[in-house]
């Protein structure tokens, strides 16, 4: 089957998704419908139904699909998940990779409905450089891989000479949703840390620690950029609270 000829829905609220499904199209495929909003209901079964799909595809959407809209298609449903798994099952996989955890690479699973769980197609190492970077920069690299990765497994999916393989339930990992104030950063941490919670937390909710001004005031710094120097922690570029982004040392020129 041509890959302009296989009908799927894609389902996908992120920037995550936009790139994902970019590359999708830079191969043939394209979306008989494109889901892009969790927050709507989705259309009815009878209305999929209705579509004929051969496929699902689900990358970033937000919201948990039920099983009989995951089941409805003849070749199911298809995730792209940015870890390697059974490592950072979860809402922020990006953001652990970032801090060290789990190794950095993206996986294409056949979708159940529990999160993250469903028999795993392939997966694919993804070396960036530099490591670590901004959330931004991984997110897309990572999302851009995974389509490229989708886009070479549908064919095979669909002419049944791609097997999935069962997650091995042992080497699983849970990661949590991240609140605004997991940003708080311990500037008595390891330099690294302070670093990779940076990059991991730059898009949001930002990395952020409280700075006593001379004039006794304290004040809520958000860190968008730093590095570490001989070992130290530095930030580079700040956004102190009611102000606009500046350079780290000229905010302390006048506050200190």
């Amino acid at each position: 089957m041509q890959n302009s000829k296989i009908k799927f829905v894609f389902f996908g609220s992120s920037r995550f998704s936009e790139f994902v499904l970019d590359e999708l199209k830079n191969e043939d495929f394209f979306p008989i419908l494109d889901i892009t909003d969790a927050k709507k209901p989705l259309p009815t079964l009878e209305e999929l139904r209705e579509l004929e799909p051969d496929l699902f595809i689900v990358a970033s959407f937000g919201k948990i699909l039920p099983k009989d809209l995951i089941d409805l298609p003849k070749y199911k449903t298809l995730n792209v998940h940015p870890s390697i798994l059974p490592e950072l099952r979860g809402p922020a996989p990006i953001q652990n990779l970032i801090m060290g955890k789990g190794e950095v690479g993206v996986t294409i699973m056949h979708m159940d409905e529990k999160m993250d769980h469903g028999p795993i197609l392939v997966q694919e190492k993804v070396e960036i450089e530099p490591w670590p970077d901004h959330y931004d920069v991984v997110e897309e690299k990572l999302a851009r891989a995974g389509g490229k990765l989708l886009a070479a497994a549908i064919p095979v999916w669909i002419d049944g000479t791609l097997q999935a393989e069962t997650q091995d339930e042992s080497k699983a990992t849970i990661i949590k949703m991240i609140k605004k104030e997991d940003g708080l950063l311990d500037l008595n941490a390891p330099a690294q840390e302070s670093l990779s919670k940076v990059l991991a937390y730059s898009t949001w909710p930002g990395a952020y620690f409280f700075f006593t001004k001379k004039t006794g005031d304290e004040v809520r710094i958000v860190v968008k950029d730093a590095q570490v120097v001989d070992g130290k922690f530095e930030s580079v570029r700040v956004i102190p609270a009611g102000k606009k982004e500046m350079n780290w040392q000229d905010f302390l020129r006048g506050n200190t």
